[in-house]
């Protein structure tokens, strides 16, 4: 799992020359809670695909540049590109789903 800040986000988000889909999130937030051991799993099997963590109160600067209101929020880049987003607690399926 790679876990973004300010001073990674460029290189492994939006030079990355796969997919990413990034987990906005915080440690206190429960549906956030809900979904770590869901994006986990989902980490230990994509393989095409690179999975990030950012937590919103360690990066409030790229969770506000990419209008992030809620928490959760998956965020599907393509080319350095918002190309999907989900907000709140959704199931596996929804995800993996979302990451075709």
């Amino acid at each position: 799992m790679i876990y973004l800040n300010d001073d990674n986000f460029e290189e492994e988000v939006v030079n990355s020359d796969k997919p990413v889909l990034v987990d906005f999130y915080a440690d206190w937030c429960g549906p956030c809670k809900m979904m770590g051991p869901i994006i986990d799993e989902i980490a230990s099997e994509a393989k095409d695909i690179k999975i990030c963590k950012c937590n919103v109160d360690n990066a409030q600067g790229l969770a506000e540049s990419y209008n992030v209101m809620s928490i959760p929020t998956l965020i599907l880049f393509k080319n350095g590109e918002v190309l999907k987003r989900s907000v709140g607690a959704i199931p596996k399926q929804s995800i993996l789903d979302m990451m075709k």
